[in-house]
């Protein structure tokens, strides 16, 4: 099979590479520009059209988005441009790269990544992956199947969507320490512990790689805690793995 493009579009950054699909590998190094803001549909779309070219794709191509996604429409975009509500994303992004483009929920992506070729392989029963960036996206699986578009990272803890409160962007703009963060980390996987009594929470996104700093400080769950294993490229690799889907 060919090599997709897989194109992760992050509130702060925008990221590609084409993907092995039957292996879940970048085989390119992978390319990232910054988030353009204001981050309306025009601005974001020359960006992936920027990355596009970069690569000279001209093949199929995936794309994330951090909101609700439905057959190809945004239905939320908390960390973008509110001009993306009812944006057909799809016809946007095709019209301006000139490819056939295939878009879905960014966490979504990143847990059907981790799902496939990470963190959750072989895992039954309820797995929660939680992308903790920008924003906290999630995506939820029973036995595998994923059940799309849940966005548990606007659930309100003390008062705040938990995104507020526990993403990466959080600790770094309120320069958290890591036990600090940690304590708040650990208050919203109690009350989606609570929710969903998952086996399994996969802890992915931009903080995954350090994920040494703050998963030991973290207070036990009865659900198994891990980091991604593909790291910040679960969305990429998920991304292309839809075009197939």
């Amino acid at each position: 099979m060919a090599d997709i493009l897989g194109i992760d579009i992050g509130g702060t950054g925008v990221k590609a590479a084409p993907v092995d699909v039957a292996t879940g590998r970048l085989t390119a190094e992978r390319a990232k520009l910054a988030t353009p803001h204001p981050a309306t549909p025009d601005a974001v779309a020359a960006v992936v059209r920027d990355l596009v070219n970069d690569f000279g794709w001209t093949g199929q191509a995936g794309v994330t988005f951090p909101g609700v996604v439905t057959s190809g429409v945004v239905r939320t975009a908390a960390n973008l441009d509110p001009s993306w509500l009812h944006m057909d994303a799809e016809d946007l992004l095709g019209t301006a790269t000139g490819l056939t483009v295939k878009v879905l929920n960014d966490a979504d992506a990143a847990g059907v990544a981790e799902m496939k070729f990470g963190a959750g392989v072989g895992e039954r029963g309820t797995v929660l992956m939680l992308t903790l960036g920008t924003g906290i996206g999630s995506a939820l699986f029973y036995d595998g199947i994923l059940v799309p578009n849940t966005e548990f990272g606007h659930i309100e803890i003390g008062g705040k969507d938990a995104e507020k409160r526990a993403s990466e962007h959080a600790r770094e703009t309120e320069d958290l320490s890591w036990g600090k963060w940690a304590g708040r980390v650990d208050a919203y996987l109690d009350k989606m512990e609570a929710l969903l009594s998952p086996e399994l929470i996969i802890i992915g996104g931009g903080i995954s790689k350090r994920s040494d700093k703050f998963l030991p400080k973290l207070s036990p769950l009865r659900a198994r805690i891990v980091p991604a294993t593909l790291l910040n490229d679960a969305g990429i690799v998920g991304a292309a793995m839809a075009v197939t889907q």
